[in-house]
């Protein structure tokens, strides 16, 4: 019996290049396949059968040409044998080849880039919430593959809050962190926030690259956090139906769920050098992360990315757009594929348990600030 390497599964990404071996000990050469009508790519996730007994090496050999090389060090691949749990394993990067090893106790293991959240987990996800009291679900339009676009609503209030993401859907831990947002949003705890605030999620605005194992891209190829100044139904349906409803209902607060490559660390990034900044408006947005910071020690405020300059902000990018359009507090969370260092965890890393703690935690910090807003 030979090893085999499958990813023709929902979500799944990597081709095999060449298998070479014999006894116990195998080399296998893998590359990530990139995303479709584009050059990015970096996520992976793939299935080994005839692993019992074996010492395999894993060598993802195009991993210096992904979209971002330099995210590669210090990242550890999960593993898993159940689809269950998701534990991270010793990785090397070198020359550009990431290479990982598995002694085969049992004959199967799936290998990824970050826990998977699957179409499949998403379409139970929107039959488990959508039965709940008070909540509204409705399909906004439809991607090009065909896939519906999920929304939900919940709570009556004044205040417009959305919550949107995986618009990049190789970023498979914002699913979960919508997983535990939803959760809370349909408990008890959220009884003052919804009576403040009528809250607008998205779990997944990117059915199509999630099942075709994308890194950043829809069917078409196209980068949905580019695109935000002019979606159309050809490029961009998934955030033109998305922001039509974004213009019935208006925004006060909003929040783009992300994962980051590089920064071992989860961090927000705002709306800095939009047109109509003023430092009254910014103050609500750093006043959420100082918030957030004190509420979990899964956040941070140190690390994260640069500001835009004065006038330099880039519209198509929904944050900054929903800031200028709306005048909205807007936010962009970004968690790791590594692990949020100034609170680690050896075996697991930066989990889908923790992301969705964490979505519960920034839900409670936004009722705190709810009336202010």
């Amino acid at each position: 019996m030979t090893l085999q390497i499958n990813a023709a599964f929902d979500g799944g990404n990597i081709r095999l290049v060449e298998l070479r071996g014999e006894g116990d000990d195998w080399t296998c050469d893998l590359e990530i396949v990139r995303d479709h009508q584009s050059d990015f790519y970096q996520w992976f996730y793939f299935r080994a059968a005839g692993l019992r007994g074996r010492r395999v090496t894993f060598r993802i050999v195009n991993a210096g040409q992904s979209a971002y090389p330099f995210g590669w060090p210090g990242y550890r691949t999960r593993a898993s044998t159940d689809l269950a749990a998701w534990r991270m394993i010793d990785t090397r990067y070198d020359g550009g080849v990431l290479t990982f090893d598995w002694t085969g106790t049992g004959d199967l293991a799936w290998f990824a880039y970050f826990a998977p959240f699957t179409m499949e987990m998403h379409a139970q996800l929107v039959a488990r919430i959508a039965a709940r009291p008070g909540v509204t679900h409705r399909e906004l339009g439809q991607t090009l593959d065909g896939q519906a676009i999920d929304y939900f609503r919940v709570g009556s209030g004044a205040k417009q809050v959305w919550l949107y993401g995986r618009q990049h859907p190789g970023e498979s831990m914002t699913e979960f962190w919508m997983e535990g947002a939803l959760d809370w949003l349909t408990s008890d705890a959220a009884t003052s926030l919804l009576a403040a605030a009528t809250v607008h999620v998205v779990p997944n605005m990117n059915p199509d690259g999630t099942r075709r194992g994308h890194l950043r891209t829809n069917a078409a190829g196209v980068n949905l956090n580019r695109e935000w100044h002019a979606p159309s139904a050809e490029r961009s349906p998934e955030v033109l139906c998305v922001l039509r409803e974004m213009d019935r209902t208006g925004v006060t607060f909003a929040m783009d769920v992300h994962g980051d490559e590089a920064i071992p660390a989860n961090f927000i990034a705002g709306f800095e050098g939009i047109p109509s900044w003023t430092d009254a408006h910014g103050a609500k947005f750093y006043d959420f992360g100082q918030r957030l910071a004190a509420h979990s020690r899964d956040f941070q405020t140190e690390l994260g990315y640069e500001r835009s300059a004065p006038g330099k902000a880039n519209l198509s990018m929904s944050t900054n757009q929903l800031a200028e359009r709306f005048g909205a507090v807007s936010v962009t969370l970004e968690m790791p594929f590594k692990d949020h260092d100034p609170n680690p965890d050896a075996e697991f890393g930066w989990s889908p348990e923790r992301s969705r703690r964490l979505g519960v935690s920034c839900l409670e910090v936004v009722a705190e600030m709810i009336d202010g807003l």
